[in-house]
């Protein structure tokens, strides 16, 4: 059974907007679609969502665009984009196709709100509102994401997921431990074909990038009750960097199994193998010895020729669904996932800078490390529409329990008795001509980083209540006992996070929404001496105004919010837990955030896909400036357009703007200087081909006009010169 949460009906487009310029501009773009949109809206009443398919999946018409009609995303009910009382983002299989967002990496940096912090070749740290992202589930399961290390998660391959959903603002009913930043949802894909369909696809790129992925799906019986599906892709490339290299393969295999005509099983696993030969750790030095900002070419690499880092993820998971005659739904997934890395790296400029003329003085640091993350998740819960007082609600609750197990060990590159440091004279001269050819130090003995337990206990609830026709009221809690045990130190808290959302229907199309939740985040960072940070604690509000076109097809937020911390752990620059390369923080205090996003995202005709962010905030704490180096405004533009006289061809692009930020690094004097990094666009443009109804050929050029820019200025690290890439798939 499915019932559509509200209709939107045509008439609203008929009226003269007077909310903005912008909306009358849109208003205009979208006449094209009046007529069908008038086609799909027969039904005034205001009611909920309640879906037979608990994922909230969509149509094969609905796959097309860039917008989905229903989520879960930020209440588990399920609901129409508009009707959620916070910003929410969904980035759909068209548009990853569209854009080659290829990684969960490049899906954040496209995302409106989402900013990163490219720390070197293989790390990259995302922030939204000013605060770093933390919070990571798949198909709503948290996990626990320590970014110190890298374990590959976000170089996850994007062909094994249907979409993205990233929820800006706190999260805490959905994640327990809430972050105020944001909170990003991977929803793999499933074997959901009754017959024999698949894509073949190889594409060629800059820096010799090849990569080649199958997605193949098939019904393993007669009646096509269990289907299964295979996903598996092949990456080798060089990059932009001197002598640098990476190899990654993926395999994911599902069964999907209808047990009973209302009751799904589904099994699925996922493995994910990277390896990179001369990585980064860290860019290049900042400063010459004389106290001038250095100028090295984009394509210097400061890895020693002995470097390199490898991941490995496997993940199994189990998911049961049920859906009730009465319209209710009980979903119980789990999984279990071992992250495991190994890397042997090189830091240029750990505490001695190069010379401007001869490129000598400059010392480095050597570290070997290894670790292995363990994790075991079990989420279940029921949600369906109730009747009180002669009006229809909806009603979610559910419990869940997560264990992580976390170990790290480090080994030292040893040239003196006393020093893990590699000397200056072994280092040479480090300039535009630096090859990485330097010799491996001598390695000390292995020690522990980190030997810690994580556990998670939670019990939510959420409900949705029918107030008036146009006045809706969500209210939930989540109750988490939190605990760690280990070498980083025990802690155990208890904490209840409300949750608080009102949504006003103005007429048929523009919604006021408004929210509020608490801030509950305990730390995985710890400071220099191993130790882990205090929780973060705070507030989160938001309101601002939804509208929906074209039954959902084209959703618009415009968005106010104010978030209120403490205890913040905010990256040392230049200091890292017990000489090991993983970063150590320290606790600020009074973080500030406030500031306004709005989105425009869907389809404005039948031809025409566009999502459009801007954002712009202030973060401070006790010290200025929160996060100086993530930009406060930004601009986030894509489009696809299909031609209409020549429908074979699809042609889009877009740019992506952010404004001015700086960085206080410390100089050979001792003092602190303030390095600044100007405005910059980033440009991009893509087109695709239908040879036949099965064959297309697409080409995608990004950083369209070769724009200079650093993604990490700590230690600059340059972000990706001018690129493209051509590609040709087969669909049957």
């Amino acid at each position: 059974m499915s019932l559509i949460c509200r209709d939107t009906h045509a008439s609203g487009m008929r009226k003269t907007f007077t909310v903005s310029l912008l909306a009358m501009a849109v208003h205009a773009l979208l006449n094209p679609m009046t007529a069908q949109a008038a086609d799909s809206s027969s039904n005034t009443q205001q009611d909920l969502v309640v879906d037979a398919t608990t994922s909230g999946d969509n149509t094969a018409q609905d796959k097309q665009d860039y917008q989905v009609k229903t989520t879960r995303a930020g209440t588990k009910l399920l609901l129409t984009p508009r009707d959620v009382p916070q910003s929410v983002s969904v980035v759909t299989q068209q548009r990853m196709q569209d854009q080659q967002l290829q990684t969960i990496n490049d899906v954040l940096n496209n995302t409106t709100g989402i900013t990163s912090s490219q720390d070197d070749s293989e790390r990259a740290y995302y922030y939204s509102r000013g605060f770093q992202l933390t919070n990571f589930t798949f198909d709503g399961i948290p996990t626990s994401m320590g970014d110190s290390w890298n374990y590959g998660d976000t170089a996850s391959d994007t062909a094994i997921y249907d979409r993205i959903e990233i929820v800006r603002g706190a999260t805490g009913l959905m994640t327990g431990a809430g972050s105020p930043a944001a909170s990003v949802n991977m929803v793999r894909k499933h074997a959901d074909s009754k017959d024999f369909t698949g894509t073949v696809s190889a594409s060629y790129g800059s820096w010799n990038k090849q990569r080649y992925v199958a997605d193949l799906s098939a019904p393993l019986n007669e009646s096509g009750s269990v289907r299964g599906r295979v996903i598996a892709g092949y990456q080798d490339q060089d990059s932009w960097l001197d002598r640098y290299h990476k190899n990654t393969k993926f395999l994911y295999g599902t069964l999907d199994a209808d047990l009973t005509d209302n009751t799904t099983l589904s099994l699925a696993y996922d493995y994910q193998d990277a390896d990179t030969r001369d990585p980064t750790w860290g860019g290049n030095p900042v400063f010459y010895s004389n106290g001038s900002l250095t100028h090295y070419r984009r394509s210097l690499n400061s890895s020693a020729d002995w470097t390199y880092y490898h991941t490995t993820v496997r993940k199994v998971y189990a998911d049961l669904v049920h859906n009730f005659d009465n319209g209710w739904s009980f979903r119980l997934n789990g999984t279990h996932a071992e992250n495991t890395f190994s890397d042997k790296l090189l830091y240029v400029g750990y505490m001695a800078y190069p010379d401007e003329t001869t490129g000598e003085g400059a010392d480095g640091f050597g570290s070997k490390d290894r670790g292995k993350r363990e994790l075991t998740s079990v989420d279940g819960y029921a949600s369906g529409p109730f009747e009180l007082f002669g009006r229809q609600h909806q009603l979610m609750a559910g419990i869940s329990y997560s264990r992580q197990h976390n170990s790290t060990y480090s080994q030292n590159g040893i040239t003196d008795e006393d020093a893990g440091d590699i000397a200056s004279d072994d280092i040479g001269i480090f300039n535009n001509h630096w090859n990485g050819n330097i010799a491996e130090p001598e390695w000390g003995d292995w020690y522990q980083n980190a030997d810690d337990v994580v556990r998670q206990k939670s019990a939510y609830t959420a409900a949705r209540f029918s107030l008036a026709d146009p006045l809706s009221l969500i209210v939930g809690a989540r109750y988490t006992q939190y605990s760690t045990n280990g070498s980083s130190g025990n802690m155990e808290k208890n904490n209840i996070t409300p949750y608080a959302g009102v949504v006003y229907d103005i007429n048929d199309t523009w919604s006021a929404y408004a929210s509020y939740t608490s801030i509950f985040q305990p730390q995985t960072y710890r400071d220099a001496s191993g130790h882990y940070l205090t929780p973060v604690t705070g507030k989160s509000y938001e309101t601002g105004l939804k509208s929906a076109w074209f039954d959902g097809r084209l959703t618009a937020t415009m968005a106010i919010f104010r978030i209120e911390q403490d205890n913040v752990g905010e990256e040392i620059n230049g200091v890292y837990v017990n000489n090991s390369s993983e970063q150590a923080y320290t606790a600020t205090k009074g973080a500030r955030s406030k500031g306004a996003e709005f989105e425009l995202n869907g389809a404005l005709t039948d031809n025409l896909q566009m999502t459009f962010g801007a954002t712009r905030y202030v973060a401070r704490d006790s010290d200025g400036r929160y996060n100086p180096g993530q930009p406060q405004t930004e601009f986030k533009l894509f489009t696809r357009y299909q031609l209409p006289m020549l429908p074979e061809l699809t042609i889009g692009g877009g740019i992506n703007w952010q404004n001015r930020v700086f960085e206080d690094d410390t100089a050979p004097d001792g003092s602190t200087q303030r390095v600044y990094q100007g405005s910059y666009p980033l440009a991009n443009l893509f087109a695709r081909y239908q040879v036949t109804k099965q064959v297309a050929v697409q080409a995608n050029v990004d950083n369209l006009f070769d724009r200079t820019y650093y993604s990490y200025m700590n230690n600059y690290v340059y972000g990706e010169p001018r690129n493209f890439s051509v590609s040709v798939s087969y669909q049957f």
